[in-house]
């Protein structure tokens, strides 16, 4: 059986994180799978399924409202590019609507990087005050440094 193609494998993670199915995330994942937020820096990357996962649940986890709009998707053999609108919301009313360009890059059927492009001044701008010292002062067990790394 051959490897399913990559935008199939890029879909699949992507219905699983909008559905904050977490489980499912990490088994779209390779094990050495890295997620980069370039806006923060390759500083504060996470490498593998269970941190990846830790990482996005910093952020994403008490949201109330958490839609997603996908915009383009091209693909170039096992790089899959993602441009797309996520609207946040929080159980104290505020709102945030997130541009982004992500780029995937599938081995198999596994995704084995994940780099997101976005404005971290624009949901700074939009969250809570609350949100935000959660983040700022949150355990960040998951916290990799892939400086000098190719990606």
């Amino acid at each position: 059986m051959s490897d399913p193609e990559p935008t199939t494998v890029v879909a699949a993670l992507w219905d699983a994180v909008y559905a904050r199915d977490w489980d499912r995330i990490a088994s779209h994942l390779g094990d050495e799978a890295i997620y980069y937020d370039v806006p923060t820096g390759p500083s504060t990357a996470a490498v593998g399924p269970e941190a990846i996962v830790g990482r996005l649940k910093l952020g994403i986890e008490p949201l109330v409202r958490y839609e997603h709009r996908e915009g383009r998707v091209a693909s170039t053999g096992d790089v899959v590019m993602v441009e797309h609108a996520e609207t946040w919301g929080w159980e104290t009313g505020e709102e945030c609507t997130l541009p982004f360009a992500t780029v995937h890059r599938v081995e198999g059927d596994k995704v084995v990087l994940w780099k997101d492009y976005w404005s971290y001044d624009h949901l700074l701008d939009h969250a809570p005050e609350w949100w935000k010292e959660r983040l700022f002062g949150a355990d960040l067990w998951w916290l990799t440094d892939v400086t000098g790394r190719e990606l």
